[in-house]
């Protein structure tokens, strides 16, 4: 294996940062959120948002991982210690692209920067590894497929919502290279980057959002769910049954979440939504309220305005 610090460059010496970072001192959540601030200059806010934590949480969480690393060497590790923190770096890599993909607070619909550079830690992980690791390939793929919609989530400004986003503005580079990476992993055993993966590439694949298969979608989901139940993952469960069986059959699955599981204002975004769809105006005015007040986003606030003047007065 070769020392990645033979190949210089802000990759190589990022990626040293994330493996000290991703110490065997430091729980994985630290590690991770401790990657992101330092590496990648991800704000606290943003970080507590991410983790679903508050601000001063995560502060006091960021002091005590630095205190726990300081003196420790940025020294490549090798053998079973490499490979127990490539698991830590790929989860923090998929942090850092979320907080690309969707910031939760400032004026952007995405920054597409921070996208990348997530993206290229993981090519660099990937050239570090000795033997290929199907979920680093898998989680690259995943990356890729929702990045290559990047052109087609703004539009002046403003975001665009999956279903009306221009699939011609999709990155199909991208998408093909995505689509290679995930094909030899389609019989391999199920693991949360493979599934997730599997869930983008159902929208990349579709001629159109209408032909959406939908149904595909909630199995993979529920496949997820058995590995690694999580209130986002139930989330984007309930969004997809919403699709596939109808307002009211999203609504049911949503009546499991409660707001202290996921802060923010994406659950109550996705209630109004499905209210709205089942006809239930004055819930989904309440929603969208909710929705409004907890959106830090300034551009996914506009769009929640939008769409809930768009809704009948009652």
């Amino acid at each position: 294996m070769a020392d990645p610090g033979e190949r210089g460059g802000v990759a190589d010496e990022r990626l040293r940062l994330v493996l000290l970072c991703a110490h065997p001192a430091l729980a994985p959540e630290a590690a991770a959120a401790l990657t992101l601030r330092l590496v990648l200059g991800v704000s606290t806010e943003d970080l507590a948002r991410l983790f679903l934590v508050r601000t001063s949480t995560m502060a006091a969480r960021l002091t005590r991982a630095r205190k726990r690393l300081a003196g420790e060497s940025f020294a490549v590790p090798v053998g079973p210690e490499l490979a127990e923190r490539v698991r830590v770096v790929s989860d923090v890599a998929y942090l850092a692209f979320t907080a690309g993909y969707a910031p939760g607070s400032g004026p952007d619909v995405l920054r597409a920067e921070v996208a990348g550079e997530a993206i290229r830690l993981v090519r660099v992980l990937r050239d570090l590894l000795t033997e290929p690791d199907p979920e680093v390939d898998a989680l690259l793929a995943l990356m890729l497929l929702q990045h290559s919609r990047r052109h087609a989530r703004v539009a002046e400004g403003r975001l665009v919502l999956l279903p009306d986003q221009d699939r011609q503005r999709w990155v199909g580079d991208e998408i093909t290279e995505a689509i290679e990476l995930l094909t030899p992993l389609t019989q391999a055993p199920p693991a949360p980057y493979l599934l997730q993966a599997l869930v983008a590439a159902e929208h990349a694949i579709a001629p159109s959002a209408a032909e959406t298969d939908w149904a595909r979608i909630v199995a993979r989901y529920d496949e997820l769910l058995a590995l690694a139940d999580s209130p986002v993952v139930r989330l984007n469960r309930a969004v997809a049954v919403g699709e596939a069986d109808g307002p009211l059959a999203g609504l049911a699955v949503l009546e499991g979440l409660g707001d202290g599981e996921l802060p923010g204002h994406r659950l109550p975004a996705a209630r109004a939504e499905l209210l709205a769809r089942a006809g239930r105006t004055a819930e989904a005015l309440r929603a969208y309220d909710a929705a409004i007040e907890r959106c830090a986003n300034e551009a996914e606030r506009a769009h929640l305005e939008e769409r809930r003047s768009a809704l009948p007065r009652v």
